[in-house]
């Protein structure tokens, strides 16, 4: 596989603001790449450009105010950053939200909300930028997450998303690299971050007992094995080895993958009418 480098490329990220996005573009300014930050929030935005040029003073580090569910206005943004940096290279499509319930409690508005950001978003964002990055013969990386390739309880809205963005970069890799664009797809297991931690305070025993079958990485951990997988034309990336083992065991012992999920989800099984008791 070749090394491909960030080196003065000009690289987007959507939820840029804060977890992984931050740490991610941390990662490519001391690689020495450009980067514009995307996020709803201006000022959480320009406190995490702060923090990038602290870390890597002269780094070039742009922001945009961006809700990636308002198609308008990811073009705006994408044509405004493009301007501003001399066209994309890279599109990391970073931007995300996590919820978990039992599925009969969880509001469709809560699916809608989970699918519009996590789907939509992703897709509003590379439509956006597909211009220039056919220009740039650059890159889309979209990060999913291992919840895009096996189910996991409590999990049907993100999980569903998820799964709808790792069939729509499947796609877009047949059909951009013909063009000279690289598609890749991330998918880590659970990690430290803000939105797990928000989480934590809910999330119901079978989900905690079911996810955390592969132990909880540390966001470092994501970004190494993230950032590796970047440096070649790898497609799909899945951080951290225990990962990686539990998506080969999806693929080629899916029985067992259930069977082990079962024992974990059995041994503390409320269910939704206990918990609304």
């Amino acid at each position: 596989m070749s090394k491909l480098s960030f080196k003065d490329k000009h690289v987007v990220v959507t939820g840029g603001n804060s977890g992984l996005g931050l740490a991610l573009a941390k990662a490519l300014a001391g690689q020495g790449a450009r980067l514009t930050l995307m996020a709803r929030d201006a000022d959480k935005l320009a406190s995490a450009a702060g923090e990038i040029t602290a870390a890597y003073p002269g780094a070039v580090v742009n922001t945009q105010s961006l809700d990636v569910t308002n198609e308008e206005a990811a073009a705006a943004a994408m044509n405004a950053a493009a301007e501003a940096q001399g066209g994309i290279d890279a599109l990391i499509n970073n931007a995300g939200i996590l919820r978990e319930g039992y599925f009969q409690n969880v509001p469709m508005e809560v699916f809608r909300q989970v699918m519009e950001i996590n789907y939509f978003g992703v897709l509003n964002a590379t439509r956006a930028a597909l211009p220039h990055l056919q220009r740039s013969k650059g890159r889309l990386i979209n990060v999913a997450s291992m919840a895009g390739l096996v189910g996991a309880f409590g999990y049907s809205p993100y999980c569903a998303s998820k799964h709808a963005l790792v069939g729509l970069t499947s796609c877009l890799r047949y059909e951009l690299e013909p063009m000279g664009i690289t598609v890749q797809l991330i998918c880590p297991a659970e990690f430290d971050s803000p939105m797990v931690d928000e989480l934590d305070k809910t999330r119901t025993p079978e989900n905690r007992a079911h996810v955390l079958t592969i132990p909880k990485a540390t966001l470092d951990g994501i970004v190494t094995g993230v950032m590796k997988g970047l440096d070649t034309d790898r497609y799909e990336i899945v951080p951290t080895g225990m990962a990686r083992a539990g998506v080969k065991l999806s693929r080629f012992a899916p029985g067992l993958l259930r069977r082990s999920g079962n024992r974990a989800i059995a041994g503390v099984y409320r269910g939704p009418v206990a918990a609304s008791v």
